[in-house]
C-alpha cells in the first residue's frame, strides 16, 4: 500500500499537490523506479474523483487505502475504502477500479474482455476485473476469509458516459463487481452510502484488513488435483485471466471451423504460468475438449502425475513429456499445453530413439502439430541447460513457416518471493541480468533476505523455520561431484562439503532411498530437506523459505562477478557451449535458485570475497539470522 488517510485529508493533499509527491517517493522506495508517466497521471485525475464523491456522500472519515497491495503476488488495487457496515456495524470494505476511460466496448469473442483504443489487443472488462480481486482478498486475507460479506467491489469509470461503455455490463453484476461513470455518479454515490456509514471513522477496520494473516498460498502442488477437477482452486488475476480467456476463445474458434492458433504465454519467475495451464487443463477436462499438458521438466511432470492423479489413472495420463510427441499425428489433440516451454530442445531424438523414429523432425514442430491449439508457457531468462531454445522468437519463426497466427501474451504481475517486485529486481541487478549494476538491497514487507555466515548458520535456521510450520529446502550451484546412488539402506553419500559440514544432493533416481525421496519430489516431499537441491529439481516449484549456497562457479572480484566453468561439476558444461554461453547459463542457474522462496532467502557464498559483497549488498536488515 503507497499510503492510507481519511477522504478528507487525501481530499486536502491532492488540492497543494503533496499527495502526489508523497505517492512518488513512497512508490520509488518499495519499487526501486519511478512510476510511469501514466501512472501518475491516473493520480493525479483518478484519486481527486474518488474522494471528492466521498464526501459528497459525507463519507469523509471513511479511511482510503490507495495502491493496496494484493497479499502474496504484486497486483495493487488502485484503492479500497475502509469503514463500518450501515446496517451491521461490521467492518466494510469496498475495493475500486479507478478508468479514465472515455469508451470501451466488450470484446466481439468473450464479454469478459473489452477493447480500448489505447490498446491493441483486448484487455479484461473491469467488472471482471473488480471481482476477481474481491475474491483474491477474500481467499488470502484472514480478516475477511470467513466474512466475504465484509467485501464489495466497483469500477468507477469516472471519464465514461453510458453511451461510451454501457455495453460493458452485458456480464453478470454482483457485490464483487459493480460498474458506475461519470454520468451516474449519484448512483455511485448511493452505492458507497450503502456500503459505508457515515457515523463511524474506517481507521479501525482498516487496521483490521491490515493486520489480517495471510492465509498460507495455495501451493501449486497441493491444490493440483482439486483443480484438475473441480476447478476454481485458483484466482486469475487480470492479464493471467485475458491469457486463460485467448486460449479458450481459441479453442472455441477451432471446433467452430477449421481453425489453428499458436499462442505464447510469457512472464518471468511467479507470474502464473502454472497456474494457468493448470486451470486451462482444469477446464478443458471438464469439458471433454482432448487436451494434454507437457513439459520438459521430469521433476514437474512426475509430481503433477503424483499428486494430480493421486486417485485417477486418467489424471495422470494427462501429463506428459515434450519428446512424448515424435510419432504422433498431426492434430490428434485440440489442446496441447506446454509448460514450462523455455526448455524445449531442438529435437525429441537421444541416445535411446529408435532409429525408426528419428525423423529429424524439430522438436517445436512436433509439438505445433499435434493440437489445433498449441499453447507455450515460457520465460526465456529460466534457461538454465546447453541445448534449450524455448524463446518466443523460435516459436513466432516455426508458427510463421506454417502460415498460422502467433499471439503472444505477456504476464508481468509475479506471485512468487512474496510478490515482491523489489526483490526480483535485486536478483536480477545482483547477478548482471539487467543493466546498471548490482544494488544495496532496501527491505520491503514482503520478501526477507538474509546471509548466513556458515551452511550450519543457514540449516539452523531454516530448521528452525521448519519447527514453526513453514517450508523449507537448501539447494546449491552444481560445484560438488555427485557420486553414484547408493543400494536401499545405505547412506547417502555426502557429496556437498564445506569446511566441516557435509549434506548428499536430492536423489537423481525414481524411487525414495534411505529416507530421502526420489528426485522428482525433492521439491515437494518435507523428506527433501536432508538434501541439497540443484537447480533441475528446484525449477518450476515454490517453497516458503529458500537457502542459497553460491558455489565458486560465481565469484566476486573487484567489481564485477566471474563465472568459473572450471568449478562447475555439471557434465553438460564439458561440452561444446562456449565461455559467453556458459557464463549466462550459470547466472540464469542462481536467478532460478534464489527466486524459489515464497516468504524469504538465505544466502551464503563459500567464496570470502563474495561472502563479503553479499553482506555489503543485502544491507543492515539482513545481517545476522536473528528469528522471525
Amino acid at each position: 500500500m503507497l499510503f492510507r488517510e481519511s477522504a478528507n485529508s487525501i481530499a486536502a493533499r491532492a488540492l497543494d499537490t503533496s499527495l502526489y509527491l508523497h505517492l512518488t517517493e513512497r512508490f520509488v522506495r518499495m519499487h526501486g523506479h519511478r512510476p510511469s508517466a501514466a501512472e501518475a497521471r491516473s493520480w493525479e485525475r483518478s484519486i481527486p474523483a474518488l474522494t471528492a464523491a466521498l464526501n459528497d456522500a459525507d463519507l469523509g472519515e471513511v479511511e482510503v487505502m490507495l495502491e493496496y497491495a494484493l497479499p502474496l503476488n504484486s497486483k495493487r488495487a488502485d484503492a479500497v475504502l475502509a469503514g463500518v457496515h450501515p446496517v451491521t456495524g461490521e467492518p466494510s470494505y469496498v475495493v475500486v477500479e479507478l478508468k479514465q476511460w472515455s469508451q470501451a466496448e466488450p470484446d466481439e469473442d468473450d464479454q469478459a474482455l473489452c477493447r480500448i483504443d489505447a490498446y491493441t489487443h483486448p484487455v479484461l472488462n473491469p467488472i471482471e476485473q473488480v471481482r476477481r480481486y474481491c475474491e483474491y482478498l477474500v481467499n488470502f486475507n484472514g480478516a475477511v476469509a470467513e466474512h466475504p460479506e465484509r467485501v464489495s467491489g466497483v469500477a468507477f469509470l469516472h471519464n465514461a458516459t453510458e453511451f461510451g461503455i454501457g455495453g460493458l455490463r452485458a456480464i453478470e453484476l454482483d457485490d464483487h463487481g459493480q460498474l458506475f461513470t461519470a454520468e451516474r455518479r449519484g448512483d455511485f454515490i448511493d452505492y458507497l452510502r450503502s456500503r459505508l456509514s457515515d457515523q463511524h471513522a474506517g481507521a479501525h477496520a482498516a487496521d483490521e484488513l491490515q493486520a489480517g494473516k495471510t492465509v498460507p498460498s495455495r501451493q501449486l502442488m497441493e491444490v493440483a488435483a482439486q483443480e484438475v477437477r473441480e476447478r476454481e482452486q485458483f484466482v486469475l488475476l487480470d492479464e493471467q485471466q485475458v491469457a486463460y480467456r485467448i486460449v479458450l476463445n481459441a479453442v472455441r474458434k477451432a471446433k467452430q471451423s477449421d481453425h489453428k492458433e499458436v499462442v505464447v504465454i510469457t512472464g518471468g519467475p511467479g507470474t502464473g504460468k502454472s497456474v494457468i495451464a493448470l486451470s486451462l487443463l482444469g477446464e478443458l477436462y471438464r469439458q471433454g475438449v482432448p487436451s494434454l499438458h507437457a513439459t520438459g521438466s521430469q521433476s514437474f511432470t512426475k509430481t503433477m502425475r503424483k499428486v494430480a492423479g493421486a486417485r485417477k489413472r486418467e489424471v495422470q495420463d494427462l501429463f506428459k513429456y515434450f519428446n512424448s510427441f515424435m510419432t504422433t499425428e498431426k492434430h490428434t489433440l485440440d489442446v496441447l499445453i506446454c509448460d514450462e516451454a523455455h526448455r524445449i530442445r531442438e529435437t525429441s531424438a537421444n541416445r535411446y530413439t529408435p532409429a525408426a523414429h528419428r525423423s529429424g523432425k524439430r522438436q517445436i514442430d512436433e509439438l505445433i502439430d499435434v493440437a489445433r491449439v498449441p499453447v507455450f508457457l515460457l520465460d526465456e531468462h529460466q534457461v538454465v541447460r546447453p541445448g534449450e531454445m524455448g524463446t518466443v522468437a523460435e516459436i513466432r519463426a516455426a508458427a510463421a513457416a506454417k502460415g498460422l497466427e502467433c499471439r503472444v501474451v505477456p504476464l508481468e504481475s509475479q506471485f512468487r518471493c512474496g510478490g515482491s517486485d523489489a526483490y526480483l529486481r535485486w536478483v536480477v541487478r545482483l547477478l548482471g541480468l539487467e543493466g546498471g549494476g548490482p544494488v544495496i538491497w532496501e527491505p520491503d514487507d514482503r520478501m526477507q533476505l538474509l546471509v548466513a555466515d556458515s551452511p550450519q548458520e543457514m540449516e539452523a535456521f531454516l530448521e528452525a523455520r521448519r519447527a514453526q510450520g513453514y517450508g523449507a529446502r537448501m539447494s546449491a550451484g552444481y560445484c560438488w561431484p555427485w557420486s553414484p546412488e547408493p543400494k536401499p539402506g545405505d547412506p547417502l553419500p555426502a557429496d556437498v562439503v564445506i569446511g566441516d559440514w557435509a549434506r548428499p544432493w536430492n536423489l537423481r533416481g525414481e524411487r525414495s532411498i534411505s529416507g530421502a525421496p526420489p528426485s522428482a519430489l525433492w521439491a515437494t516431499d518435507p523428506a527433501g530437506f536432508g538434501q541439497v537441491g540443484c537447480v533441475y529439481t528446484a525449477q518450476g516449484f515454490e517453497y516458503d523459505w529458500s537457502g542459497v549456497i553460491i558455489g565458486p562457479d560465481l565469484v566476486w572480484r573487484g567489481d564485477r562477478w566471474i563465472t568459473d566453468r572450471t568449478a562447475s561439476k555439471d557434465p553438460v558444461f564439458k561440452r561444446s557451449p562456449s565461455d559467453i554461453d556458459v557464463d549466462r547459463l550459470i547466472r540464469n542457474t542462481y536467478k532460478v535458485l534464489l527466486t524459489r522462496g515464497m516468504v524469504g532467502t538465505v544466502v551464503y557464498s563459500t567464496d570470502p570475497e563474495t561472502q563479503a559483497k553479499l553482506h555489503q549488498l543485502a544491507g543492515d536488515a539482513a545481517r545476522g539470522l536473528t528469528p522471525v
